[in-house]
């Protein structure tokens, strides 16, 4: 197990209680570099959406448990927050809870000349995900080839 995946997993193991307790779920969890710091961020949701206020209830519980831990080398920003309307489906749970729905696929790289694709998630397992387009065009997913996959929003 990496550093990056230690502190990821310690992580999730503190903060699922908290979530839980609220009523929420998390989405996700991760430990990242972006410019000279390190972000260690908490995503969460409920339905309805979550608020403001619920992100720093967790950020303040979780940041107590944290300091007392201390298990994380160095610096770091603690981020607790809302995945967004696009947030990735990375779990069985997101995947399942999309079947039926549109989503956007992004590929690392060019399958039948292109990125990007849209269609109504049909299955999925681990090691693959299914789309058909409007034409009823069936696609298949290595989940390696995947950059991100996320539900398809118009506005």
């Amino acid at each position: 197990m990496t550093r990056k995946e230690e502190y990821e997993s310690r992580t999730e193991a503190l903060v699922l209680p908290i979530v839980q307790k609220y009523q929420f779920e998390l989405v996700d969890v991760e430990y990242v570099k972006e410019g000279t710091s390190w972000y260690l961020r908490c995503y969460i949701d409920k339905e309805g959406g979550i608020f403001v206020d619920d992100c720093e209830l967790v950020h303040r519980e979780l940041g107590d448990l944290l300091d007392e831990q201390d298990f994380i080398d160095g610096s770091y920003i603690l981020e607790v927050s809302s995945p967004g309307l696009e947030r990735p489906l990375k779990k069985e749970k997101d995947f399942a809870r999309s079947i039926g729905k549109e989503v956007e696929v992004r590929t690392f790289r060019k399958i039948e000349g292109r990125k990007e694709f849209t269609g109504c998630l049909t299955a999925y397992d681990k090691d693959t995900v299914t789309i058909q387009s409007e034409d009823q065009t069936e696609m298949v997913f290595r989940r390696d080839e995947i950059a991100l996959i996320h539900l398809a929003f118009y506005f």
